[in-house]
């Protein structure tokens, strides 16, 4: 009988980041990667436009987590915002159901370029969240 191939579920992830021992995060977007069109027309011909391959682009990382005592990833936002070239390697590691490693997007040389606390509400009893941004100069998929 062969083995089902079942697409991966987006619920079950573990973010980790060099230098920071707990970091439980319920969302994280932008892994994106995209390779630019770069057109041009050739001297002679009027008519066709070339296309070649540009540099590849890497989106912004964006993780979001509950607020709790754990200053770990503010004390590195400030460290760079201090001028420290702290970069780091990053990965988001995708989970089967019995928690093992299925896929992991590793980004190169991240750093936090945005720190954001959702809005604070005395009507509300919602989680108070954090909002991590990271820059990065590669992703790679292992």
């Amino acid at each position: 009988m062969a083995k089902r191939n079942d697409p991966y579920r987006n619920f079950n992830f573990r973010v980790v980041i060099e230098g920071v021992s707990a970091a439980g995060f319920s969302e994280c977007h932008g892994l994106t990667a995209e390779i630019p069109v770069i057109e041009y027309r050739e001297g002679g011909d009027k008519v066709d436009i070339r296309k070649l391959p540009g540099l590849p682009r890497y989106g912004n990382v964006t993780l979001k987590r509950g607020l709790t005592a754990n200053r770990e990833l503010w004390d590195w936002f400030r460290a760079v915002a201090g001028g420290a070239a702290d970069r780091r390697p990053v990965s988001i590691v995708l989970l089967d159901e019995a928690g093992e490693a299925l896929v992991s997007f590793n980004l190169a040389g991240a750093w936090p370029t945005k720190f954001e606390l959702a809005p604070l509400d005395a009507l509300g009893n919602d989680v108070a969240i954090e909002t991590l941004e990271l820059a990065h100069e590669g992703l790679s998929i292992a």
